[in-house]
C-alpha cells in the first residue's frame, strides 16, 4: 500500500509540476530579446483606454478553460500541447524502482551530506600536521604527478624494514597538498590504498575521513571500504554509501547498502533486499547470514541468524570484519590457513580477544604496525586476567620476570625464552623485549648476548639505552657495529681494521650483514669515498651502478624532498625479508634519508638492516 502511494504521489506530483508550469507560460528568450527598452528619442506608442466592462447576464455562465493532462502531453489554454519529457518512466517503470531510485528521480536525493559552513577544504588532505611531526605539506606540491603515483601505487606489500614501514606510514598519513595536475581525491585514494596494504587500516581510515563524502571518488571509495573492513567499522561508511546509492551492482556493495538502510531505521526494508541478494545468488551463503546478523542488531532482536560456516573453506576480508562485528567466533582452521591480512587487521581489533591479538603481534610488531608499548599492553592486560592460561599467559608471566627478577643473569633468561631457543631470533619478540632489554645495567658477564640485546632496544629506538653498552662490547663485534649506527653524535670515520675484523666474523648467509653494515656506513658518510669504492669492489656490492630508482631517489634527496625520499625509499623497501634487500639499494636508501635531515630514520634502518641481515 506504502508503494503504491508514493507511486502515485510520484505520478501526481510529475502531473501537477508540468500543470503549474504551464499555467502561467514565460518566454525563453533571455531579458532584452523579447521587450526591448525603448531608446530616450522614441516616443512611446499611446495606451489604448480600457473598455467599460459589461455586468454578465442573469443566468449566463463564465467560460473558464480548463486545464486536462491528456496522453502525450499537457493542455494549454490555448488547446496546446507541450510534450512529456523523453525519460519519463511508465507506470510499471516507476512500480520496480526501488526507494533510491524513485528518490533519486524525483530529485529528492541529496548529492552533499554536509551543510556548506561544515565542508572541508581538500587542498591539503591528511591526519599528521608538520607541527606533530608530519612532513611539509609543500613536498610534493611540485613534483612530477606521474612519479608520485608510481611511487605509491608500486607499493605492493609489506616492507622488509620494521623502521622503513613506519617511515612510510608517516609520510602517507601527513597532510599534504596533491602534486600539480593530479586530483586531490586520487591523491588521498593512493594514499588510502598503500596505507590498506601496509596493513594500517586504522590510518587510512582517518585518511579517508579527512575528505568530505561527497568528493570521494570510485577510487577513494573503494580504499575507504576496505580501510572500514580493516576496522570492522561497517557502518562507519554508511554517509558515503547512502550518498552514492546504486554507483555499483556488486552483491558486497548491495549488502553494506541493506545494512546501513537497516541502521537509518528501514529495518523491514533492509531485511528484504538481504532475502533478495540471498534468493539471486548474488555473493555466497555465508556473507549474506553476517550480513543479516549485522543488520539485525540494529532493529528489535525479534529474528535471529545462525551462522553456519560449513563449506565455508576461506576468509574474505567481508567475512573476517563481520564475524569480529558481531562476536562471531571464525573457525579455527580458516584463521590456520588464512593470509597475513587477517593478523595485521586482529592485532590492532580492540573487540577480539586477548590471545588472538597476541597470536596476530608478533607479525604486528616485526613490520612496524603495533610498537613496543602497545605489544607489552597486551602482555600486561592479559597477565592481569584471571583464570587463562596458554603459551600466551606463560609468555606474559615470562615477560613480567624480564622486568622484576632482581638477578641480572635471570633477567637474561627470561628474555631469551621469550626469543625461543633455536634458530634465528624472532625481531617480532625482540621489539616486545625493548623496554626489559634496555632495563639491563651493561657488564661484562652478559656481553655474549650484548648484541642481541642491542637490537631489542634499536628496535623500539632507544639509542641512548643501547649505547651504554659501548664500554662493553668489544671492537669488530655485531654489538659494536649496532652501536655504530645508533650512536647520532659519531663524527670520526670508522677505522677500517675494525671493519676488517667483523667482515672477517661475520657468519651470516652470504655475508649479508658484512654488506649491509658497509652499505650502511658508506650511506652515512662514516667511512670515506675512497673506503667505500674499495670494499665495494671487493665484495662485488656495486654501490656505484645506477638504476632508474636509485637515479629518482638520488634526484629526490638532491632537491631535499624528504617527502618524495620517503615514498621512493618506500618502494626500494619492498620484500618478504631482508634477502630480498640488496646493499645497493640500501646504501641509497640510507644516503638519500640523511642527505634531507632525516639521519634518525636512516641509521635505525641501518641498524636493523645488520641486525636481522
Amino acid at each position: 500500500m506504502r508503494r503504491a502511494l508514493l507511486i502515485g504521489g510520484a505520478a501526481l506530483a510529475l502531473t501537477s509540476a508540468l500543470a503549474m508550469a504551464q499555467s502561467a507560460p514565460e518566454s525563453i528568450l533571455p531579458p532584452g530579446f523579447d521587450d526591448p527598452t525603448p531608446t530616450p528619442s522614441a516616443t512611446p506608442a499611446p495606451r489604448p483606454s480600457a473598455a467599460p466592462s459589461s455586468a454578465p447576464t442573469p443566468g449566463a455562465t463564465t467560460s473558464i478553460p480548463v486545464i486536462q493532462p491528456l496522453p502525450g502531453g499537457e493542455t494549454l489554454a490555448d488547446g496546446g500541447a507541450v510534450p512529456l519529457p523523453d525519460n519519463l518512466p511508465s507506470l510499471d517503470q516507476l512500480e520496480k524502482m526501488s526507494t533510491d531510485e524513485l528518490d533519486a528521480f524525483l530529485g529528492l536525493k541529496p548529492t552533499i551530506d554536509i551543510p556548506p559552513a561544515a565542508r572541508r577544504s581538500m587542498a591539503r588532505v591528511g591526519v599528521i600536521a608538520p607541527d606533530e611531526g608530519g612532513l611539509p605539506v609543500y613536498s610534493l606540491a611540485n613534483q612530477p604527478a606521474s612519479l608520485v603515483r608510481a611511487a605509491i601505487a608500486g607499493t605492493k606489500g609489506p616492507l622488509v624494514s620494521r623502521w622503513g614501514h613506519i617511515l612510510l606510514r608517516r609520510a602517507l598519513a601527513s597532510r599534504l597538498e596533491a602534486p600539480a595536475g593530479m586530483d586531490p581525491a586520487e591523491f588521498a585514494g593512493l594514499r588510502a590504498a598503500a596505507l590498506n596494504r601496509l596493513g594500517e587500516f586504522a590510518a587510512a581510515r582517518a585518511l579517508v575521513q579527512d575528505v568530505d563524502t561527497a568528493n570521494w571518488s570510485p577510487l577513494l571509495t573503494a580504499s575507504a571500504l576496505d580501510a572500514y573492513l580493516g576496522t570492522a567499522d561497517i557502518v562507519g561508511a554508511c554517509p558515503a554509501i547512502r550518498l552514492q546509492g546504486n554507483v555499483r551492482e556488486d552483491g558486497t556493495w548491495r549488502m553494506w547498502q541493506s545494512i546501513c538502510n537497516a541502521y537509518a531505521g528501514e529495518g523491514a526494508r533492509a531485511g528484504t533486499d538481504l532475502n533478495r541478494i540471498r534468493s539471486r545468488g548474488l555473493t555466497d551463503r555465508i556473507d549474506v547470514l553476517l550480513a543479516q546478523r549485522y543488520a539485525g542488531a540494529a532493529g528489535s532482536g525479534r529474528s535471529g541468524v545462525t551462522i553456519e560456516w560449513d563449506g565455508v573453506d576461506h576468509l574474505t576480508p567481508w567475512r573476517f570484519a563481520l564475524a569480529n562485528a558481531v562476536g562471531e567466533d571464525v573457525p579455527q582452521s580458516l584463521i590456520d590457513n588464512a593470509a597475513p591480512y587477517y593478523a595485521r587487521a586482529a592485532a590492532t581489533a580492540p573487540m577480539l580477544g586477548l590471545p588472538q591479538r597476541i597470536a596476530a603481534s608478533d607479525m604486528a610488531g616485526r613490520e612496524g604496525i603495533l610498537s613496543a608499548r602497545a605489544m607489552v599492553d597486551l602482555y600486561a592486560q592479559l597477565h592481569a586476567a584471571e583464570d587463562v592460561d596458554g603459551d600466551a599467559a606463560d609468555t606474559a608471566d615470562t615477560l613480567r620476570d624480564a622486568y622484576v627478577l632482581p638477578d641480572p643473569a635471570k633477567r637474561v633468561a627470561a628474555i631469551k625464552d621469550i626469543w625461543g631457543s633455536g634458530g634465528a631470533v624472532d625481531y617480532g619478540r625482540q621489539v616486545l623485549t625493548a623496554y626489559a632489554a634496555a632495563r639491563l645495567v651493561p657488564a661484562k658477564d652478559l656481553v655474549d648476548d650484548a648484541a642481541p640485546l642491542i637490537a631489542s632496544m634499536l628496535a623500539a629506538g632507544l639509542e641512548r639505552d643501547a649505547l651504554r653498552w659501548a664500554t662493553v662490547v668489544p671492537e669488530g663485534t655485531e654489538g659494536w657495529a649496532l652501536l655504530v649506527f645508533a650512536d647520532p653524535y659519531r663524527r670520526n670515520a670508522v677505522p677500517g681494521g675494525a671493519i676488517d675484523n667483523f667482515v672477517g666474523d661475520d657468519a651470516s648467509a652470504k655475508k649479508r650483514k658484512s654488506a649491509f653494515f658497509v652499505a650502511g656506513l658508506a650511506g652515512l658518510g662514516r667511512i670515506s669515498q675512497g673506503a667505500a669504492n674499495s670494499y665495494s669492489r671487493d665484495m662485488k656490492l656495486g654501490l656505484g651502478s645506477q638504476t632508474r630508482w636509485t637515479a629518482a631517489i638520488d634526484r629526490a634527496a638532491a632537491v631535499d624532498n624528504r617527502a618524495l625520499v620517503a615514498l621512493l625509499a618506500g618502494l626500494g623497501m619492498q620484500g618478504s625479508g631482508w634477502d630480498k634487500m640488496t646493499p645497493r639499494y640500501l646504501y641509497h636508501i640510507v644516503s638519500a634519508l640523511n642527505r634531507v635531515g632525516m639521519t634518525s630514520e636512516a641509521r635505525m634502518i641501518a641498524a636493523e638492516a645488520v641486525a636481522r641481515g
